[in-house]
């Protein structure tokens, strides 16, 4: 499902810095509980630099924006390349805390948001379990959402990476290659940022709904019925067809000539 549970300072962080090239954004979301931007021409990564804030209830809505990540990671921390100006890469606090033992339904959420953002923005896109975005089954984005938890409450900020330009070299650097945005239609990082937010503004309300995240998710991921490749941490890959999300984030699934079974995050992962 794609998240993380950070150890985190939470006090006397250095103030990032303004929304640079995303300012326009910033005031078309004044009134929106996410409408605060920083930009970071450079930074390790979006997701280190929320955890450091995320305890913190003064960031809650707060999106972290970087031109580069030197290291930018998916789950697992497997790494994610992107030079600078090519994707959209970004990490936002979500504004409110919610039931600790419903952090499973974070990932799966922002995964709908960036979805339904891109098919606002002309791009159709299929998402496979745990946290990828698929356009014509290639990767086109991914989701790592990390958590701060303290006793039943927990605080969540959802990181996304997505490909918006293609560049030269892409091919070379990630097996299967990648699937950017300029591939479906043309799109700007700004309009896609303020989309996503937007996204997540309205369907803000959906974490309090896990039947619902989780009927629209198999819906978004056409389950039942998508054949997939699950190579586990030990023992053989196997196929399967996927019949749906179960509570708790792992996917339902039925080899032939078994019951049905639950795969889970620790010890899985996908082969395209």
């Amino acid at each position: 499902m794609g998240i993380e549970a950070r150890n985190t300072p939470g006090r006397g962080v250095t103030p990032l810095p303004e929304a640079g090239p995303y300012e326009s954004v910033a005031q078309e979301l004044r009134d929106s509980p996410f409408a605060a931007i920083r930009y970071l021409e450079e930074t390790t990564s979006t997701n280190d630099d929320a955890a450091a804030l995320l305890p913190d209830e003064r960031y809650g809505g707060l999106t972290i924006v970087a031109e580069y990540q030197r290291r930018g990671a998916g789950r697992k921390r497997r790494r994610w390349n992107a030079p600078a100006g090519s994707a959209l890469l970004c990490t936002t606090i979500l504004p409110r805390s919610f039931a600790a033992d419903r952090l499973w339904l974070a990932p799966y959420w922002a995964a709908l948001a960036v979805r339904g953002a891109l098919a606002e923005c002309g791009i159709h896109t299929l998402l496979q379990w745990p946290n990828d975005v698929l356009l014509s089954e290639r990767k086109l984005a991914g989701i790592l959402c990390i958590s701060s938890i303290a006793g039943a409450a927990a605080r969540v900020a959802c990181g996304a990476g997505i490909n918006v330009h293609r560049f030269t070299g892409a091919p070379e650097l990630i097996a299967p290659p990648p699937a950017f945005c300029d591939d479906a239609a043309a799109v700007e990082r700004g309009t896609l940022l303020r989309t996503l937010l937007r996204r997540y503004e309205t369907s803000l309300g959906t974490l309090d709904n896990p039947d619902a995240i989780v009927g629209l998710w198999d819906e978004a991921a056409q389950l039942p019925g998508r054949r997939y490749r699950i190579a586990p941490d030990t023992g053989a890959a196997f196929e399967a067809t996927a019949l749906g999300l179960a509570p708790g984030g792992g996917l339902r699934v039925r080899r032939a000539g078994r019951a049905p079974e639950v795969v889970s995050l620790a010890d899985v992962r996908v082969e395209r």
